[in-house]
């Protein structure tokens, strides 16, 4: 390493570009700059002219994200996670014989700089955890029934692509075990996570305030990007514009930005009682506010529900002060004018009054009986083999039963399983470490959030919703990475 180091700076050191630099025929430097700058602009030119000005600038934000992602690993992360957040169906405005999506870009910008210290010789650590091994037996499980199910589906390119992106999105568990062994940055990526939702929140909330119209066009221009276009951006409750509209922000579906608030709120309460929260108080109580208003809006009643059960677990194990604001808030919600129609709506669920969840009882039946049929590996991932059964139900575990089989399922379980396992087994440990505390409880609700709402939607497992799968597994690394974090502390 060493003396590939003095290479370079003796490359450096005799390079035209120095003799250039100090040289005192200034008229050298001079025409040297005029020349670049002729160069640039000519190269420049010439690619607007072939690609388009958008391309273009889109390759200069490209290239300026890759020199400062080099530079610190933290940037990669708030890439990912403001993509997530804000952009997670956008992809390139051009094509390079498949369109990739933002989401792609980041990710493998920050596996690439996790991965080139290994490269280099830098380090050679790597941390596998209790958790690891059912993860890496869910992976392979998961290419297996990939591979089964090609015997009765085609294997197109999107199947292949969108299959590799779920793959991606579960490793990413490994590299956030691996980057993340300190609470400093543990605090930095779930402050990162809670001011990403915010702002995903307030931009749902100004959308559904503007005029209908002038919310269609605003995001219909989203459709340069690979976003819908037209009047079917605005969502309502069974899709009828008579009844309440409901709050998309830019996830295209309100249930997944229901589903981002459901685990940044949880994620965020412990912060209420915290010596040094994430965030200034203030600022703190105004994001959860803003959250807690989108979620309302996107009338998301499974992750209402997933929030409300992972409150209640912080306040039974260790937040007592949650459950009076609990009540507080129940009381708002149910006595409120402007929150009759989302009780109503609570109410037609849960009596299965309402043509959605009816249409929900429908799905499960049938997932139920492709089950029945396929128990052990499940289908795949390319579709049913049989014409009178499909692959499409709202909830995580029935889609993994699916396509992976009651094998795959148990795997999950198992994983989610030994998460929560050790967070009961270190939940006294952890008192020893009051700024990892809430950081820990925090990160663990959002887990139980998540899981709590994937009984009534499927973004969490779905190979159209990239960012969905990666935002879980996310939380699953940075849980993990939290609990190793009182092992190491606890032995010191």
């Amino acid at each position: 390493m060493t003396n590939w180091r003095i290479t370079i700076q003796d490359l450096l050191e005799h390079s035209p570009a120095r003799w250039l630099l100090f040289t005192r025929r200034r008229w050298l430097l001079v025409g040297a700059l005029l020349l670049a700058m002729a160069v640039v602009g000519v190269g420049g030119g010439w690619l607007i002219a072939e690609v388009g000005a958008l391309p273009v600038l889109a390759l200069l934000v490209g290239l300026g994200y890759v020199a400062w992602v080099l530079r610190d690993i933290e940037i990669a992360y708030l890439g990912v996670i403001g993509i997530i957040a804000l952009l997670p169906f956008a992809s390139v405005p051009f094509d390079l014989g498949f369109t990739p999506t933002f989401l792609d870009l980041t990710l493998l910008a920050l596996f690439a700089v996790w991965a080139l210290p290994y490269i280099l010789g830098e380090e050679q650590r790597f941390v596998m955890t209790p958790v690891g091994g059912a993860v890496l037996a869910f992976m392979l499980m998961a290419i297996g029934a990939f591979v089964s199910g090609l015997s009765h589906g085609a294997l197109t390119s999107y199947l292949v692509r969108h299959f590799a992106e779920v793959l991606l999105s579960i490793a990413l568990f490994y590299l956030v075990v691996n980057t993340v062994r300190d609470v400093a940055r543990l605090r930095s990526l779930m402050r990162w996570v809670v001011l990403g939702a915010t702002a995903a929140a307030l931009l749902g909330i100004g959308l559904y305030f503007l005029p209908d119209e002038l919310a269609i066009r605003i995001l219909s221009a989203l459709g340069r990007f690979g976003y819908p276009t037209g009047s079917g951006v605005l969502w309502y409750i069974r899709d009828d514009p008579t009844l309440m509209q409901r709050a998309t922000s830019t996830s295209v579906h309100p249930n997944v930005l229901g589903s981002l608030l459901n685990v940044a709120l949880a994620m965020a309460a412990p912060q209420l009682f915290a010596r040094r929260p994430f965030l200034p108080r203030w600022l703190l109580l105004g994001a959860m506010g803003v959250m807690g208003l989108g979620l309302g809006l996107t009338v998301s009643r499974g992750s209402m529900l997933g929030l409300a059960v992972a409150v209640t677990v912080l306040a039974g194990l260790r937040y007592r002060k949650l459950l009076p604001l609990m009540g507080v808030g129940l009381l708002l919600f149910l006595v409120l004018p402007w929150t009759q129609g989302l009780v109503t709506h609570f109410v037609e669920g849960f009596l299965q009054e309402d043509l959605s969840t009816q249409m929900r009882m429908g799905e499960y039946k049938d997932t139920f009986t492709l089950i029945a049929r396929y128990p052990v590996l499940g289908v795949g991932f390319a579709g049913a083999p049989d014409i009178d059964i499909y692959v499409a139900v709202a909830s995580v575990y029935l889609l993994i039963a699916a396509q992976m089989g009651l094998v795959g399922l148990v795997t999950f379980l198992v994983i989610m399983g030994t998460v929560l396992a050790r967070f009961w087994r270190r939940r006294v440990a952890v008192g020893c470490h009051p700024e990892l505390e809430p950081l820990w409880y925090g990160i663990h609700a959002a887990i139980i959030g998540g899981l709590v709402g994937g009984v009534f939607d499927h973004y969490f497992f779905s190979l159209d919703f990239h960012h969905s799968v990666t935002l879980f597994w996310l939380l699953v690394g940075l849980a993990t990475a939290a609990t190793e974090m009182i092992g190491v502390r606890s032995e010191e």
